[in-house]
């Protein structure tokens, strides 16, 4: 048989009009499936060449009829992996053809500048939970299953490409079944990176709290799940860290967990069976639903039926935050014992503390919290938290960014000239990372205020930089002297010129970087608990003129004392009495109102003369503070187990009612509108001493906010002819409020901003401080 040249197979080629294209394609398609989909649409439409990924995404090389190319062109676009997004698609036409014989999946190309998306972690897909309890699939009750449409992908990977050297899975050598789907084309697992099984996988052991060895493999599963129905509480190694679980139906067992984890208030998540479930429990619309099932699987607020659930779950709350299964490990539960429905899944850590995820500071740190632990020797690379997130007009609105969530970027209008790292807030942090036209927070780090968290905050940052082969070229800080992301930031990055931006500055900005909005003017209103001041004073209560370049502090609060700094924000009481103090003077003592009779007498005497001699004293004008005064007056808290906890509970108080706002005053002093709540306390005051339900109370407290926001936005636009309002902070968590304040604002015809992408609280300030530092460099 003889065979062609080259050149005569070239020319064959030319006769049957075979075209050659090049196509590359960016976005998150890496660890999703992308490549074995790509084959399997080349080899379906015959065509010829090849695909691998790359540092910048996806490279593919293909020669073919003009008919077939076109089709396959479009399979591409329309009909990508389930888990991926396309960000952009480049098609270049090559005159020289390359006579390919075969299409294949060839070995990654290095880059030197990497823009390739990694994947965040993907919730078991419905694929291999069938094969997960079907007894004759060899994976049956294997609690590592996955594919390349599901698994485990931020939290194992080391560096990139997103090949399996580079994860945590390079311990584990397939055995030759797994190799040989790990090679086939048209296998699910075709080139899924954390493929395995029990041959050669991961191993699933039960411990007891003091180490000792119980069981292994599926009798660790179904002594867990009997466990748990006993009552002891069982630390739950994840895909980013460890979970408390247990009975979420016995009481007990829930007071017993909040003792031992010195979370006394706080709602705990909860992780339910199936949908059906949950609805026995709470109203879920269709988009609810269908977020519950997406395979990000964050934990959603939803709102409670009633009752019938433990109130230790969440107390003084409408809400219950319920997510599903999204490991083979928590399906493996459920399966087991058919009489758990609901488990308490909490993050594995102390309270304000990081998720945990190495197993030698788990069971350090929480072996006096769980009674065993279910855990396995996959290890994770970087912690990631669950994601939080509600329903808000019909989208989701968050309250946490973490897993299934990041590291995917958010898009800006701008492309970075230069490469920006920001720092973030102290309080719920994410840090971010900028460039073209991409800015990559992190995942959730949590507060800044313990050796633990700061760990995770420098092992994160090192992580992006790797992934993304980052360097920094400007450093963006909060103002604030004393936060620790900015003094960490400036010590990891020590030689690079930084910035200093205003907390509520970079809120604003957030919003509107989350919206895809321009450089323009707008009315921003930022209210929050704290945030560093220009003039030295805490700020919260904000009405600001501003763009990405400057801002303009148009309106504010007016400033009351924070007698003792941060003993006030935990002992909200104290807030409460300084508000009577300077509104009613020494004669508040004589009000007929509990909250008055409850006072310690001898610990007001001291906190007075701290008022009246200016001693440790900070002046504020903080939204978040006003609220904690309005719910300690009306005797909700006294003192606060968690951050807004005061607010919280004051929302979920309010009862519907036909009533007007309460008093109050907006006037001029040098130039900046003071909105001055002195006559909405005496008014509170007054239904208080009128025996008022607080729940009515509480609604007129609340439309009275969104009546001074609708006012002085009226005004500031006959003034400045803006129309444009953003609302930012993480009062407007509130969805009350920010319900109420969004439709008023509309039917005055503003046009109004809230977030979508990353949170309104601390959460999403590292987006708005890198687009700051973009325009305050010229960095455009």
């Amino acid at each position: 048989m003889s065979v062609l040249s080259t050149e005569k197979v070239k020319i064959l080629l030319n006769l049957m009009k075979i075209l050659r294209y090049r196509i590359f394609v960016k976005g998150r398609v890496q660890g999703v499936g992308f490549r074995p989909t790509i084959y399997k649409y080349a080899k379906n439409l015959n065509i010829n060449g090849f695909v691998c990924n790359t540092g910048k995404g996806v490279l593919i090389d293909v020669e073919g009829k003009i008919e077939n190319i076109e089709k396959f062109i479009e399979k591409l676009k329309n009909s990508p992996p389930p888990r991926a997004e396309i960000k952009e698609i480049k098609i270049e036409k090559l005159d020289h053809i390359k006579g390919y014989k075969n299409f294949e999946i060839i070995k990654s190309i290095p880059d030197r500048e990497i823009e390739v998306e990694i994947s965040p972690d993907i919730a078991t897909c419905k694929d291999c939970i069938k094969e997960l309890f079907n007894k004759k699939d060899r994976r049956y009750f294997f609690p590592f299953i996955n594919c390349t449409n599901c698994g485990p992908r931020f939290t194992i990977i080391k560096n990139i490409p997103y090949d399996r050297e580079n994860t945590t899975m390079n311990e584990f050598k397939m055995c030759e079944e797994c190799k040989k789907e790990y090679e086939d084309p048209f296998s699910r697992r075709f080139h899924a990176q954390p493929n395995c099984c029990f041959i050669c996988g991961p191993v699933l052991k039960l411990f007891d709290n003091k180490g000792k060895y119980i069981c292994e493999g599926k009798d660790a599963i179904k002594e867990a799940s009997e466990l748990l129905k006993e009552g002891k509480i069982i630390g739950i190694k994840g895909i980013g860290g460890y979970h408390l679980a247990c009975d979420a139906e016995n009481e007990k067992t829930i007071k017993i967990l909040r003792e031992r984890k010195k979370r006394y208030e706080k709602p705990f998540a909860l992780m339910a069976r199936n949908v059906e479930t949950i609805k026995k429990y709470c109203y879920i619309s269709e988009i609810e639903e269908k977020i519950l099932k997406s395979w990000q699987a964050p934990i959603l607020l939803l709102r409670k039926k009633g009752n019938f659930l433990p109130e230790e779950i969440a107390p003084n709350n409408k809400y219950l935050g319920f997510f599903l299964p999204y490991t083979p490990i928590h399906h493996l539960i459920f399966k087991c014992n058919k009489n758990i429905n609901i488990l308490i899944m909490t993050s594995g850590n102390l309270t304000e503390e990081p998720i945990i995820y190495e197993d030698e500071v788990a069971f350090k740190m929480l072996k006096n919290i769980c009674d065993f632990f279910l855990t396995h020797n996959r290890k994770i690379y970087v912690n990631c938290d669950d994601s939080v997130v509600r329903v808000f007009n019909k989208e989701i609105y968050f309250i946490r960014r973490s897993r299934g969530f990041v590291p995917s970027p958010v898009l800006i209008p701008y492309y970075f000239k230069k490469n920006i790292f920001s720092a973030g807030s102290d309080l719920k942090n994410t840090f971010a990372f900028a460039k073209e036209n991409k800015v990559f927070l992190s995942q959730h780090i949590g507060d800044l205020e313990n050796y633990l968290s700061i760990e995770s905050y420098k092992k994160s940052i090192e992580l992006f930089k790797r992934i993304l082969k980052f360097e920094p070229e400007i450093i963006v800080c909060d103002m604030h002297p004393n936060y620790f992301s900015s003094k960490i930031a400036k010590e990891i990055f020590s030689n690079i010129k930084n910035i200093s931006v205003q907390h509520h500055h970079s809120h604003i900005a957030s919003c509107m970087a989350d919206n895809f909005c321009k450089n323009e003017k707008v009315i921003g209103i930022a209210f929050d608990g704290t945030g560093y001041g220009v003039d030295g004073n805490i700020w919260g209560g904000e009405i600001l003129i501003c763009d990405y370049k400057n801002f303009e502090r148009v309106g504010h609060l007016r400033y009351f004392p924070l007698a003792g700094g941060e003993v006030s924000i935990k002992e909200i009481w104290r807030i409460g009495a300084v508000y009577l103090y300077v509104i009613f003077g020494d004669e508040f003592l004589n009000l007929d109102i509990d909250f008055v009779k409850k006072i310690d007498k001898d610990k007001w005497k001291i906190i007075k003369k701290m008022v009246d001699k200016n001693i440790n004293c900070l002046l504020n004008s903080s939204m978040g503070r006003l609220f904690d005064a309005v719910s300690s007056i009306l005797c909700l808290k006294d003192k606060i187990s968690y951050e807004g906890q005061g607010g919280i509970e004051l929302e979920m108080r309010i009862e519907n009612c036909e009533r007007i706002p309460y008093d109050y005053e907006i006037k001029k002093e040098n130039s900046v509108y003071i909105i001055d709540p002195e006559k909405t306390i005496k008014e509170i005051v007054s239904d208080i001493e009128r025996k008022t339900e607080v729940g009515k109370i509480s609604y007129r407290f609340h439309i009275t906010i969104v009546d001074m926001v609708k006012n002085i936005c009226k005004i500031l636009r006959k003034e400045r002819e803006i129309n444009k309002v953003v609302l930012s902070g993480g009062v407007f968590q509130n969805t009350f409020l920010l319900s109420k304040l969004t439709n008023i604002l509309e039917k005055e015809k503003f046009e109004v901003l809230i977030h979508r992408k990353v949170p309104a609280n601390d959460g999403g300030i590292s987006l708005g401080q890198a687009i700051l530092g973009l325009f305050k460099t010229e960095n455009i």
